[in-house]
């Protein structure tokens, strides 16, 4: 069977209602996320919060590593997009589960306002500015984003070799927030364990649920 081109595979995609609708859902998810992010840590940074007593963070002298986290985290994301592009179905269950996880991360933040850690050397990330706005935010703690999303693209990928590349890259990032004192321990060990539940929620909503009849590829499935 021969390979079809980037444009035969999104035509495909777009070709089948469910699919066609969940990309429509998405088109509209981003801008109303990215309107409406950049008022809440607005909001959140200028409420009190409790500084937590870190036990891991007090053993680990505070360095300033951004340009690492920044270069890990953005190659990952350039990477889920480039496979995103001969896969749509990975963009889709990628985007949904975000949508959940920011979402998720909203309510959290909400119920749980903390103070930064001692010794927070405030991530430089200019990429960052469309969610999070001008302003430095440093209180949108509980639980992690840069960890969550690196989770959620290792939990999406589905090559073997890309599989590794993104867990090794969460690990590390994880790490390294911790190093940087961004986040407290707690922030960055929660992350994971959140964001799989969400996933494997998400992949029930959008799979399982619908008992999609035999002859459609499931969701969280290459198109082929």
């Amino acid at each position: 069977m021969p390979k079809l081109s980037i444009l035969e595979i999104w035509k495909e995609v777009w070709n089948s209602r469910v699919k066609r609708l969940q990309l429509t859902a998405i088109m509209i998810l981003i801008p109303v996320f990215s309107l409406s992010l950049p008022w809440f840590f607005s909001f959140v940074e200028k409420r009190k919060g409790v500084v937590l007593n870190d036990w891991v963070l007090a053993h680990i002298p505070p360095h300033n590593v951004s340009v690492l986290i920044f270069i890990i985290i953005w190659s990952m994301i350039g990477l889920i997009l480039y496979r995103s592009v001969y896969n749509p179905s990975i963009f889709i269950a990628y985007c949904f589960t975000l949508a959940m996880v920011t979402t998720a991360r909203v309510l959290c933040i909400s119920l749980v306002p903390l103070s930064p850690p001692v010794g927070l050397i405030p991530l430089s990330d200019p990429l960052s500015g469309a969610f999070y706005g001008e302003a430095s935010v440093t209180k949108d703690l509980f639980f992690s984003g840069h960890t969550a999303t690196l989770t959620l693209i290792f939990l999406c990928l589905q090559k073997p070799g890309d599989k590794i590349v993104s867990f090794l890259a969460t690990v590390t990032v994880a790490f390294l927030l911790l190093v940087q004192h961004i986040h407290y321990t707690v922030d960055v060990i929660s992350a994971p364990v959140i964001v799989y539940l969400l996933y494997r929620f998400n992949y029930y909503f959008l799979y399982k649920y619908r008992k999609p009849k035999k002859k459609h590829a499931r969701v969280f499935d290459m198109v082929k």
